[in-house]
C-alpha cells in the first residue's frame, strides 16, 4: 500500500499574504517548497502528498499546479475557489482540465458565525459533487456544530475534517468536542485527518500521552476506514516537526491490524481523493 501524507503546505513567504504567521511562529516565516520536504518523505517512506491551499486565491491553485509539474510526489491538490461566487459552476468547470485538483477548502475559522450556512456558501457546496470534488472542513472546535448542520444537508458530498477540528488539547478540554466529533462522524460521507494535533497542544512540551485521548475519540468515532495521516508540514515545525509527528503516530497505530494501518497511512487518502497511485 502506498503511503500518502494527506496534508502539506507550500508557500513563498510574504508577511502580508501570510499575515496569519505571527511573530511567535518565526520558525515558519520563510519559503517552504517541495525540495524542503523531499528528504523527510523519503526518510519516512512516504510515497506522495496532498498539497493543500494556504492562501485564499485562485492564484494559489496555479502555484500548486506549477509545483506539481516538477515534483511528481504531489499526488493531488486541495485548492481554493470562491464558493459564494455567482459563476461557481464556470470556475469548477475550468478546473476539470486539471486531474491533480481533487477538491477545495475555505479557511472558515476566522469567518463570522453562520458563514457555512449562508445560502451562497451552501449553493457552492452543492456544486462540488457534481464535478467530483471533495471539500476539506478547516474550522475551530467551536464551529463543529455549524459543520454538522452543513454536512447533514449534503449526504452525497465527500467531506474531510482537517486537524481533528482543532480540539483544545493544551487545556485538556475534551467533552464538548468529543460529543460533536461523534455526531459529525455519524455521517458516513465524512472523513477525518489525523493532522495538526501537535500545534493544538503545548508546542514545546507535548507528549504522545497528551494526544492519545483525542486520537482515541476520533478512531472510535470514524473507524479505521475514514481516518488519514497528515503531517501539516511545515506548520508542524512549530511543535516538533515532521519526524516527531509521524513517530508519535507510528507508535499509536501499532495497536491496529496491518490492513488498518495501511488504510490509515495511505489507503483512505487514496480512496477519498481518488488518487491515481
Amino acid at each position: 500500500m502506498k503511503k500518502i501524507d494527506s496534508h502539506q503546505h507550500f508557500w513563498l513567504y510574504n508577511p502580508v499574504k501570510e499575515a496569519w504567521i505571527t511573530d511567535d511562529m518565526a520558525v515558519i516565516q520563510r519559503d517552504f517548497l517541495p525540495a524542503d520536504v523531499f528528504e523527510l518523505l523519503q526518510y519516512n517512506n512516504i510515497d506522495g502528498c496532498i498539497a493543500v491551499q494556504a492562501d485564499q486565491s485562485e492564484a494559489e491553485n496555479e502555484f500548486l499546479l506549477d509545483l506539481a509539474k516538477t515534483n511528481p510526489f504531489i499526488k493531488g491538490i486541495v485548492g481554493w475557489i470562491d464558493l459564494q461566487a455567482e459563476n461557481i459552476e464556470e470556475r469548477l468547470a475550468h478546473y476539470q482540465q486539471y486531474e491533480l485538483v481533487k477538491g477545495f477548502r475555505h479557511i472558515v475559522q476566522p469567518e463570522p458565525e453562520g458563514f457555512m450556512l449562508t445560502p451562497e456558501f451552501k449553493r457552492g457546496i452543492s456544486k462540488l459533487a457534481l464535478h467530483g470534488y471533495t471539500y476539506d472542513i478547516i474550522i475551530g472546535n467551536i464551529q463543529l456544530k455549524e459543520a454538522i448542520e452543513l454536512v447533514a444537508g449534503f449526504p452525497e458530498q465527500k467531506f474531510v475534517v482537517d486537524h481533528l477540528a482543532k480540539p483544545n488539547i493544551k487545556s485538556g478540554e475534551i467533552d464538548g468536542w468529543k460529543k460533536d466529533i461523534q455526531t459529525i462522524a455519524s455521517f458516513k460521507n465524512v472523513y477525518c485527518k489525523i493532522s495538526g494535533f501537535c500545534t493544538e497542544a503545548d508546542w514545546y512540551h507535548w507528549k504522545l500521552e497528551d494526544i492519545v485521548p483525542y486520537l482515541d475519540v476520533v478512531f472510535a468515532a470514524f473507524g479505521t476506514d475514514r481516518v488519514m495521516y497528515g503531517s501539516d508540514w511545515p506548520v508542524s515545525l512549530l511543535a516538533g516537526g515532521y519526524n516527531r509527528v509521524i513517530q508519535s503516530l507510528k507508535t499509536y497505530v501499532q495497536q491496529l491490524t496491518p490492513h488498518e494501518q495501511d488504510l490509515f497511512w495511505g489507503g483512505n487518502a487514496a480512496d477519498f481523493y481518488n488518487l491515481d497511485i
